[in-house]
């Protein structure tokens, strides 16, 4: 299976259990555009947690691309769409912050997040990766949906070591404590393909807007 760039794999806690959470995200504008240029909007009836943890993450994604590749200006230009799918699902807590950050880097750099990763976990704003709830659960839900890595925080290792025997076999599991830690490993060679700069996707906005006008 093909995924976008932009589109990354979240596992979330539900009172049933375990669960997949995809978060998506898009650029809506002309890179002209000076009025909606930086801004963020999110859909999916997100709670208040969660909103806040979007912007935490928003934060933190510009601050770290500007850290990694200076050159790229696609947050300064772009009107960024957030959108958490089953819009009919209320959704909140913060353990998407690191599915966020990883969601809109994507979309920045225009590189393909391999479908088989998974990821939970909270960010600060300088970075780290705090613990969060539901791990057994996260990552029964996780296998059965046919990933095979996943990323969680490190001072979840203890909650790991509640799941079957039968289910850790069938995954690689990676702990982290930064998001620097989370980037190396989605974004390696193997782990994400590049399709393009994040300019050219502003780009591709602006000339598929002039076609339509």
């Amino acid at each position: 299976m093909r995924t976008h760039p932009g589109v990354v794999t979240g596992l979330a806690w539900t009172s049933l259990g375990g669960k997949e959470l995809y978060v998506e995200t898009v650029c809506c504008n002309n890179m002209a555009d000076k009025d909606t240029a930086g801004s963020l909007k999110t859909t999916g009836q997100l709670g208040s947690v969660m909103e806040e943890s979007t912007k935490i993450a928003h934060t933190f994604a510009k601050t770290f691309l500007m850290e990694i590749d200076p050159k790229n200006t696609f947050f300064k230009r772009a009107e960024i769409h957030l959108h958490v799918p089953e819009g009919a699902t209320p959704k909140d807590g913060p353990s998407a912050g690191i599915t966020i950050v990883t969601a809109l880097l994507s979309l920045a750099t225009n590189t393909a997040v391999q479908p088989n990763i998974a990821m939970t976990g909270e960010v600060s704003l300088n970075g780290k990766v705090l613990p969060v709830g539901g791990i057994k659960e996260k990552i029964i839900a996780a296998q059965r949906s046919g990933i095979t890595c996943v990323v969680l925080p490190n001072a979840n290792k203890r909650d790991f070591d509640d799941v079957p025997d039968f289910i850790r076999k069938e995954l690689t599991v990676h702990f982290v404590e930064n998001y620097r830690d989370v980037h190396a490993i989605v974004f390696s060679q193997t782990g994400a393909k590049e399709v393009g700069s994040g300019d050219s996707v502003l780009r591709k906005v602006s000339d598929e807007r002039r076609n339509v006008a």
